[in-house]
């Protein structure tokens, strides 16, 4: 995989998660969940690509 690709991923995962930390009193309750979850996958997802990157590093 492109590294630049997997860093802009990496990104806007933790940048969601953030704005979802930060905005959580404003966003409806009906969306809450489901943004929630879409975000914990999201950098699930993230953590498994930096994980892969590093073992990829000494080869």
């Amino acid at each position: 995989m492109d590294p630049s690709i997997s860093l802009i991923f990496i990104i806007v995962a933790f940048s969601l998660g953030a704005v979802l930390v930060l905005k959580k009193d404003t966003i409806p309750t009906s969306m809450k969940r489901w943004l929630s979850i879409f975000a914990i996958l999201m950098i699930l997802f993230a953590f498994f690509i930096i994980i892969d990157s590093l073992l990829k590093l000494g080869t």
